[in-house]
């Protein structure tokens, strides 16, 4: 039996390693989203008092994904020569001593001194973050070859238990003792997964190298990179302007805010296995289920504010209502996306090797980075400029625009295989 055909049998029973790795990569998950997610409720409102402003705050947002972006290019293209295991221990250590320095900012001047702090303390901890993120997709994929979205979906439990617990622990720990405990503990929470990753990850060995260029050059690999920067950047406008939508017009506190985003981090997490298991057992689907959920939440921003062409007011039932729609619609986008990208890599003759499982989860944090960096700064700027609703109704269009762009390319595909499959019918009956 060859190597690849030992490769792609399954196996009926999880071993002891796929246990520890499975476990590793939770613990990364839910420790990582808990630090990501705190800033949420009470940050925007925080810096807004030292006179920073709403698109400045975006800024700061998104920056943290821009820096993920190039992270996540360079290290998934070096994941061989780094190596997987350090990558992530590295990341979650620098990652978790950021997380901890950005509760004393407060203690800084007010104006451009927080600002420039702010940023050079995000950019760092975005290196931190693309690190572990990106080996840690690599490294589930290297394990579990036959069962990925069932594993990512699995392990997106846990990045919805992070990030359902990050905004109201985060608003609880900031009303009841100040800005510094949230980032303290949460730090601190991280640091814990260190020595944990460090005794049980495997090492991994690759076998070959390939070409980012390679990769991007695939239709369908771009296609799939279109869905993706719609979502991501749904999400990072969401992180940093709804909580002051929420404070301002919907007269909630910052321990509410974090009450409030609940609504779009536990229909996540809750979804995530199911879709994980749909997208595995039935993978001719997987287009669909990432264009319908893209379409879905196009229409939820449009009604999130909602948008003064309705002319319907803010009401908090709505807020909440479209918000569990989101956290539903992309779930059910984002789960087949990174299976459906290693299967077109090897579609197109890539090794299943490290090498290639670092490129393509390299390239998925960095098109998934570039839309969290895109929603919260340009969500930012407009929400200054006009309001909420209209800058929800913008994220709306982008991605209307997007997944209706991928829904085209995708029909175009299936009539050139169509095409293709009703031409080897007749030259068969020719002969």
């Amino acid at each position: 039996m060859s190597s690849r055909t030992a490769l792609r049998t399954p196996a009926t029973k999880m071993s002891r390693q796929q246990i520890l790795t499975l476990t590793a990569m939770a613990s990364i998950n839910f420790s990582s989203m808990i630090c990501y997610s705190i800033l949420g409720p009470f940050f925007p409102n925080e810096a807004k008092k030292k006179g920073v402003s709403q698109a400045m705050i975006g800024l700061i947002f998104g920056i943290y994904a821009l820096c993920t972006l190039v992270g996540s290019l360079l290290l998934g293209k070096y994941i061989v020569q780094i190596g997987a295991k350090f990558m992530i221990v590295a990341g979650l250590f620098v990652s978790s001593g950021c997380t901890v320095l950005f509760g004393f900012l407060d203690q800084v001047s007010d104006g451009t001194v927080f600002v420039v702090l702010c940023f050079i303390t995000r950019c760092i901890n975005a290196i931190g973050f693309s690190a572990a993120v990106t080996s840690s997709f690599a490294v589930s994929a290297k394990v579990f070859p036959e069962s990925i979205a069932t594993v990512l979906g699995f392990m997106e439990i846990f990045t919805g238990l992070g990030l359902i617990l990050g905004p109201p622990l985060g608003g609880w720990l900031y009303q009841s003792f100040g800005y510094e405990i949230p980032f303290v503990f949460t730090g601190c929470l991280l640091f814990a997964t260190v020595p944990l990753n460090l005794w049980i990850l495997p090492n991994a060995v690759p076998s070959s190298q390939n070409s980012f260029l390679r990769l991007c050059t695939r239709m369908k690999i771009l296609l799939i990179c279109f869905v993706v920067f719609s979502l991501s950047s749904g999400l990072g406008f969401l992180d940093a302007t709804l909580s002051i939508f929420a404070i301002e017009k919907l007269n909630l506190s910052a321990g509410s805010v974090g009450l409030l985003m609940i609504g779009l981090s536990l229909p996540y997490g809750a979804a995530s296995p199911v879709f994980g298991v749909i997208s595995d057992k039935y993978p001719s689907i997987r287009k669909w289920m990432m264009v319908i959920g893209g379409m879905a939440t196009a229409v939820s921003f449009c009604f999130l504010g909602p948008l003064p062409i309705f002319h319907i007011r803010s009401q908090l039932w709505l807020t909440v209502l479209m918000l569990i729609v989101v956290g539903f619609s992309l779930c059910m986008t984002c789960i087949p996306t990174f299976a459906e990208m290693i299967a077109c890599a090897h579609e197109n003759g890539f090794e299943e090797d490290l090498s290639t499982l670092g490129l393509v989860s390299g390239l998925f944090s960095a098109v998934w980075s570039a839309g969290m960096f895109f929603g919260p700064t340009i969500g930012g700027y407009i929400t200054q400029a006009l309001n909420f609703e209209w800058s929800a109704g913008v994220q709306a269009r982008v991605c209307y625009f997007l997944n209706h762009l991928a829904s085209q390319m995708l029909l175009w595909q299936l009539n050139i295989h169509l095409d293709s499959h009703n031409k080897d019918i007749l030259q068969t009956k020719v002969k």
